[in-house]
Parts: structure tokens; sequence; C-alpha cells
């Protein structure tokens, strides 16, 4: 092999790397601003009531799910401490250090700036608890990773046995599942982390994580059941 052809896959390996890099912080920061307009729709058209209430709520039941559920991790001794730690300094980052939780607790004296704390505070305040919300539910989707990990290289295991199967039991190429396969590996776990993180109503992530796992799983043991078998 020249080293041009070792230099060119190389090249592809890291362009393969950053561009997965690249799509998952695409969708986590298409997610975040989804879930806000989502919240700004519902607090205008279907919890009027509530106002900023729902995504305290919300934040609340989220944050109980991972001090119960998430009590060990392997990122972190405490995964509570650990979120409550990124929580409080992004919060003081974003909305102490910038003035906005000062003035939503005293606004000026000024016509337009009382107009704009009247109609639009419920707005406002309920993007402190969405991104609070937003930044759990990450938190979550980190320590639930292992599960992805876990159900892949479960997938992947599972699938070349298959293939082995196949290959000396003269079992039928199909090149049309393997790349329809291949193309749903990432997408099927991508469209999970962005309905996980922009749905606007609490619920509980492994009703969305593990269905999640498990197809991504099944994607890829499918992809390795048929891929070709002879190179």
């Amino acid at each position: 092999m020249s080293e041009e052809t070792k230099a060119r896959r190389k090249s592809g390996l890291i362009n393969l790397i950053f561009g997965k890099i690249n799509m998952s912080l695409a969708a986590i920061a298409v997610s975040l601003i989804f879930s806000i307009i989502l919240e700004w729709i519902g607090i205008a058209f279907w919890w009027p009531q509530e106002g900023h209430l729902h995504s305290q709520t919300m934040m609340l039941n989220e944050m109980q799910w991972l001090s119960d559920d998430f009590s060990q991790s392997l990122f972190a001794k405490s995964s509570t401490a650990f979120a409550t730690s990124i929580i409080e300094n992004v919060y003081n980052w974003l909305f102490v250090y910038t003035g906005v939780k000062e003035w939503l607790t005293s606004p000026g004296n000024g016509s337009m700036e009382q107009w704009v704390h009247h109609y639009g505070r419920a707005y406002i305040e309920s993007v402190i608890y969405v991104v609070i919300t937003f930044i759990i539910r990450l938190i979550i989707i980190v320590f639930t990773s292992p599960l992805f990990l876990l159900t892949a290289l479960s997938g992947l295991t599972e699938g070349l046995s298959l293939r082995d199967i196949r290959k000396f039991g003269a079992g039928r190429e199909s090149a049309y599942l393997y790349h329809h396969a291949r193309r749903y590996i990432m997408p099927m776990m991508v469209t999970a982390w962005v309905l996980y993180l922009s749905i606007p109503f609490s619920i509980h992530p492994n009703i969305i994580l593990v269905p999640a796992a498990c197809l991504f799983g099944l994607s890829i043991c499918i992809t390795a059941a048929s891929f070709k078998k002879f190179l």
C-alpha cells in the first residue's frame, strides 16, 4: 500500500469523525432552539394559564428522574451533584451575570420596559427553565451513552456471527439491505436525541432512549450481517 493511499485513508477517517461530531453538535443546537419555540407556542396556545410554570414543573420532574434513576454513573461519583454543578454554572453565566434575573425581579420604570415585562415575562422566564431542562436531558443522554455502546457491541457481535453463518452456508448477498441498514445507524440515534431534547412535556428518558438504543443495535446487527461475504 502506497504512502499516498495511507494518507488518503487517514484523512478520510479524520473527516468522518469530525463530520459525525459536527452533526451531533448541530442536532443539539437545533433541539435547543426547537424546544424553546415549542414552549413559546405552548404558552401562547396550549397552556396560557400556566405560563412559565409549565416549564418549571417539567424541569423539576426531569431533575427528580435524574436524582432517582441516575444516582451512579461511569462519568461522575454523584450524578446529581455533577448535574447540579453544571446547571448552576450555566444558570449564573446566562441569566445572573447578564442581568436577566434581576430584570425579571425588578424591571425598569420606563413604559416600554413595563410593557415588555408584563407581556413577555412568561416567555423570557420559560427560556430559563427550558435551558435547564435541556441541560438535564443532555446529561441524561451522556449518562445513557454506555447503553448505546452496549447495544452497538451486541449488535455487531450478533451480526458478524450471522454473516459467518451466511458465508459458510452459501447464503445470499443483499447489497440493498446492507446499504439501507447502514444508512439508518446514525439517524436512529440522532433522531432519538432530538426528540427527547425537544419534546415540550415531561417524559421518562427510558421511554425514548431504551427503544432507540435497541433499534440502534438492530441497525448495526443487520448492517454487519448483510456485509459482503468476501472482501
